[in-house]
């Protein structure tokens, strides 16, 4: 088995350990951490977002099931992840939702690219909705922005104009309009 999946086996028992030291050990000073809450660049960044799920999750646990073997680098996981959210979690929207004392169970995969024995960059995926929906939030309907309320008032909207404008140049026009010329 190579270093780089070592460096992870190494990583995923800092993270179920909740050991933020021990976790930032694996990675550059430089790194950066993509996942669907954002992006984290440096160490402060990534400590940040390791803290994040371990206040809302005290329990957090991650379980690997699945390791691209013929690939070292990136290495490649797939996770289960588990937890109870008991502690404040930040929501996309900047708000923050107390605990609902609801068990979670989320699939999710990452890659890790190697490079002088620290990983460099971190691409984490889980589908947001299924960690929502079994925190209990459903879907809502957004109500329409200003602008599109506007649209009696201003003439076309802004979608309409370029799907108009489209058809003429193709996307040549689309692209120029949306930056304000034509």
């Amino acid at each position: 088995m190579s270093t780089f999946w070592d460096l992870k086996h190494r990583l995923a028992d800092a993270i179920n350990a909740h050991d933020p030291p021990e976790i930032l050990s694996f990675y550059s000073p430089d790194a950066v951490y993509v996942g669907p809450t954002g992006v984290a660049e440096g160490l402060d960044q990534i400590a940040w977002i390791y803290e994040q799920m371990f206040t809302a999750f005290p329990d957090f646990h991650a379980m690997a099931w699945f390791e691209l073997g013929d690939c070292d680098n990136p290495a490649v996981t797939e996770w289960t992840y588990t937890g109870t959210h008991t502690g404040p979690l930040l929501l996309p929207d900047g708000r923050e939702t107390a605990g609902t004392g609801r068990r979670i169970t989320v699939r999710a995969t990452c890659s890790a690219f190697v490079e002088h024995g620290r990983i460099r960059t971190h691409r984490e995926y889980f589908d947001q909705l299924e960690l929502y929906s079994q925190l209990g939030f459903g879907l809502t309907r957004l109500r329409p922005v200003a602008y599109d309320l506007s649209v009696q008032e201003t003439g076309p909207s802004r979608t309409e104009e370029i799907r108009r404008l489209a058809h003429r140049n193709g996307n040549l026009v689309v692209k120029l309009r949306r930056h304000g010329r034509t």
